[in-house]
This record gives C-alpha cells, structure tokens and sequence, in this order.
C-alpha cells in the first residue's frame, strides 16, 4: 500500500488524503456526538445495577451500525444528504424533511480533518510515520471536539491512544526511542497531577479533570519526553490567550469552565510536525 502511494504525484496524494479527510471527518462528527452518549448510558446502567434500581432506557445509537439520524425530527439521513460539507452546503445548512438548521460544526470538523490530514502526509509523506500520524491527528480532533462539548476526554480515546503510541515506538520507533516514550508516557501525567493537586490544595478547586493528565501521557507516549516542556508551554499560551478572549466576548467572569484538552491537543500536533524546529529555535536562535 504504501508503494502504491509512494507512487503517486505528491500533488495528487495530498489532493486524495484531502478527499479522504472529509469522509473520516464525518465519522469523527459521529464519534463527538455520539460516544459521549453512550458513556452516559452506561453510567447510568451502572449506577443501577449498583443501586439495584429497575428501570428500561433505550441504549443510544453506536458508532458505526446505526445510520444517522436528524436530532430535531429524527428521520434518517439518506447517503446523498450525508455527503461530507457539499450536501451541507446543497441543502442551505437546514435538514431536508424538517427545515431545522444543521449546525456549522459538522462541516467545520470535516474541513479541519481534511485540511489536517493534508498536511500530515505533505510534511511525512506516504510513510509508517506519516499513517500514524494521521491516526494520531483524528483521535486528537475527536477528542477535542468532545472536550468542548462536555468538559470530558474519554478514556476511550486516550488510554488506546497512549498504549498505540508505546507499541509503535517500541516495534518501529517511529517517533522516539521506547525509553524515551515511557518516561515521556510517566512524565506527562504525573507533571499535570502534581499542578492538579498543588493547586487543589493551594485553592480548594479543582483546575483540571484527569483526562487532561491521560492525554498529556499519551503525547508523551508518541513523542517521548523531550517534547512535553513544549506541549504544556505552548498548550497553556494558547488557552490563556483563547481564555480571555472568551471572558470578554461571553462577559462572564474567570469561572467559566474552559477544557484544557483542545489546547493541549493543538500543542502535541504541532510538536509532532514542528517540535525540533520549534525547541532548536529557542535554544540556538
């Protein structure tokens, strides 16, 4: 497979990893909207069986076998309307049988796989470390769009995630040596857990969920260690700034929940491309 891509015209295999971002796009919107369901649904069921409660609740849609479905009137999505932004676009943003409008989050989520995608393969080309990375850039888009959404990163996505990127550096050392990933894998969550509870214990809150610790783990685990100093830098800028600018536009004051995951997904991306250029830059300007 990836003789055949190697093959290919560079300018034609960003074009066809593009096209193929926006139909994984689609199914990352999927996995945003509905997996955090169907954790809530298990909770619940656990919950009552701890409880010994009875109670019927109808399980949610999963990921894969159900097709979708409008929110507002429930009928389902024929394939000529599901088509990754132009069937969005054709439609005029509003659901064919009921006129509800369609959220621009779906096609700004394909677009952003697509466009990401692209520039995964531009800067590794058809190669194991540019595959991995494209499966490390659609777990991070799915995850952050989840963190938005709920304040919540599942263990789902990250525990796989930090246990995928310790296999590869361990058979293929793709991105670091395997001893580098450890460390970075046990760096990466007890940095985070010690802030959580010096701050904890300095202000009686609670600054960050676990999952923030877990997803830091799993970018150590891919890059290994060297890059943390860079993800939590640059990932903590970038909230700051993007914190703000919240606060001002909402009017709202420092108590807004804001998730920390998104930013710490961007950083880890962007160490992942650009971190030794980034690292080399700062220590030998």
């Amino acid at each position: 497979m990836l003789e055949f891509l190697d093959a290919l015209h560079p300018a034609a295999l960003v074009a066809a990893v593009f096209v193929f971002g926006l139909l994984v796009g689609s199914f990352l919107n999927v996995v945003i909207l509905r997996l955090p369901k169907r954790l809530l649904h298990d909770w619940r069921c656990q919950c009552r069986e701890l409880l010994d409660i009875e109670a019927d609740e109808a399980a949610p849609p999963g990921l894969v076998v159900e097709r979708s479905n409008c929110p507002k009137c429930g009928q389902g999505i024929a394939w000529y309307d599901n088509i990754p932004v132009v069937s969005w676009l054709v439609l005029g943003r509003k659901c064919r049988h009921c006129g509800e409008s369609i959220s621009w989050r779906y096609p700004l989520v394909e677009l952003a796989t697509a466009l990401l995608s692209a520039v995964v393969i531009w800067h590794f080309g058809p190669t194991a470390e540019g595959a991995a990375a494209l499966v490390l850039t659609w777990a991070l888009i799915a995850a952050t769009g989840i963190d938005i959404d709920h304040q919540l990163l599942p263990d789902q996505i990250t525990l796989p995630l930090m246990w995928l990127g310790l296999g590869l550096n361990l058979w293929l050392g793709l991105f670091a040596s395997l001893e580098d990933a450890v460390i970075g894998a046990l760096a990466g969550y007890l940095s985070l857990w010690t802030v959580f509870h010096l701050f904890r214990l300095l202000t009686g809150k609670e600054g960050m969920g676990y999952g923030d610790f877990k997803l830091l783990a799993a970018l150590g685990a891919w890059m290994g260690w060297q890059v943390l100093p860079l993800v939590i830098l640059l990932g903590s800028f970038v909230g700051a700034v993007f914190g703000i600018a919240i606060m001002i536009a909402t009017r709202r004051g420092k108590e807004i929940p804001i998730a920390f995951g998104p930013y710490l997904a961007l950083a880890g991306w962007i160490a992942m491309l650009w971190g030794e250029r980034i690292i080399d830059f700062w220590l030998y300007p």
